[in-house]
């Protein structure tokens, strides 16, 4: 029974060795295009951009999210920025009023309906070459539009999605999510380079006009219609590309209970999105998003939840041991022995340790794309001590969510 037990243990560890190895080769094999990325700013023409800001509640973070696009180095007159009051109750229709003055802002009041319907409401009204959204806990680079709209030279490409980092984290679960933003820094930017970007994030992921004009607005998608409309981009063979220099920065969760709710809401409409979507899932037509994102994202969660379990159970089974020892011997059969001569010599041993290196080696090249100069990691440190204990709870109920069609709240 143990050694069948075992067996998707070292399938689980050997393909996750594989994902790491594929990650880290394409990326080298990538890295003179995105090294002139990183360089070249110079743009051919401006096309008009619509930004829209969806708000709800969001009294405390709107006018700063404001302000940074009023600050965005580029033509203002080929800017245009609309807020979108979706119900609020609290202050945010009043302390958005401060935005009238500007000739470029446009603001919309409606009753609350959810994200989705604040963008279609703004994109009925979009005339622009361009249209993106900005979350109104977000906040942009001056120089991050430039940088998206340079990947729009390129006529096939539909939607950049851009960098996103935890503004200014402080707690342990803020530098947690410092890593795991600077680990999807490096990711995206991979994935954007295989056309298999499985996302295009609400804090200013940017859209050529024609993509809504030909595929439709946003859907509700089980609370995550920048997944939905990315799945639904890729269905269309609509290629999303990654500008990792395009730094936006987001407020994280800054309590347990926060971050749980929001990876659940995040892991529950993945799932959701992919079985309303599952006739993509290994068709060739659908590039690498259809034969290998989609796989291995599933696989990835199946494979966390068994090895979390593997583990749990045989520290159960050790724990049982020297509990029964103890009872016999006392202290003399509880007390562990140490063997500076031993050394564990099983293959899934140095698997495992190579496994730990390449995420280590990917988390600091994370770190150097996004520009965190931390000089003491402890994030690193954090992320590394924490980070496997918190995920799989939300893993978990996602699969019990999403087996018993059990719906996700937004908040």
């Amino acid at each position: 029974m143990d050694l069948i037990a075992s067996i998707p243990v070292y399938v689980f560890t050997f393909v996750s060795l594989y994902f790491q190895v594929f990650l880290l080769v394409t990326f080298l094999e990538k890295r003179q295009s995105i090294a002139r990325e990183e360089s070249d700013l110079a743009l051919a023409a401006y096309p008009s951009v619509t930004i829209v800001v969806p708000c709800w509640n969001e009294e405390r973070t709107v006018v700063p999210t404001m302000e940074s696009l009023l600050a965005l180095d580029y033509p203002k007159e080929k800017l245009r920025l609309f807020i979108v009051d979706d119900g609020s109750t609290d202050a945010t229709w009043n302390v958005v009023q401060r935005f009238v003055t500007h000739d470029n802002v446009t603001l919309f009041k409606k009753e609350n309906g959810g994200k989705h319907t604040a963008l279609n409401l703004a994109l009925s009204h979009v005339t622009t070459d361009l249209v993106g959204c900005l979350d109104a806990d977000s906040f942009v680079e001056p120089d991050t539009l430039k940088r998206i709209v340079k990947s729009f030279e390129d006529a096939t490409v539909m939607a950049v999605t851009p960098a996103i980092k935890i503004e200014n984290p402080r707690n342990v679960l803020e530098l947690i999510q410092n890593v795991e933003y600077n680990f999807g820094i490096f990711f995206r930017k991979v994935m954007g380079t295989l056309d298999a970007i499985q996302v295009t994030p609400g804090p200013f992921s940017i859209f050529r006009k024609r993509v809504f004009d030909d595929l439709g607005p946003y859907k509700k998608a089980h609370n995550t219609e920048d997944l939905e409309m990315a799945f639904r981009m890729h269905e269309s063979n609509y290629r999303i590309v990654n500008s990792h220099k395009a730094f936006v920065r987001t407020v994280a969760p800054k309590t347990l209970k926060g971050l749980y709710r929001q990876r659940l809401r995040w892991v529950y409409g993945f799932l959701k999105n992919s079985l309303d979507y599952k006739h993509l899932f290994f068709r060739k037509q659908y590039g690498n998003f259809g034969m290998f994102m989609l796989p291995a994202a599933v696989i990835s969660i199946f494979s966390v939840l068994y090895l979390v379990g593997y583990a749990l159970f045989n520290f159960g089974l050790y724990a049982s041991g020297k509990l029964t020892a103890f009872e016999a011997g006392g202290m003399a059969g509880f007390t562990p022995r140490f063997d500076l001569f031993f050394i564990n010599t099983e293959l899934l041993t140095f698997v495992a340790i190579i496994l730990f290196l390449m995420v280590l080696i990917i988390i600091f090249i994370g770190k150097s794309l996004a520009e965190d100069t931390r000089r003491v990691p402890l994030d690193v440190v954090y992320f590394l001590a924490l980070y496997g204990f918190i995920v799989p709870s939300w893993l978990f109920m996602a699969l019990v969510n999403t087996a018993l069609s059990k719906k996700s709240a937004w908040r």
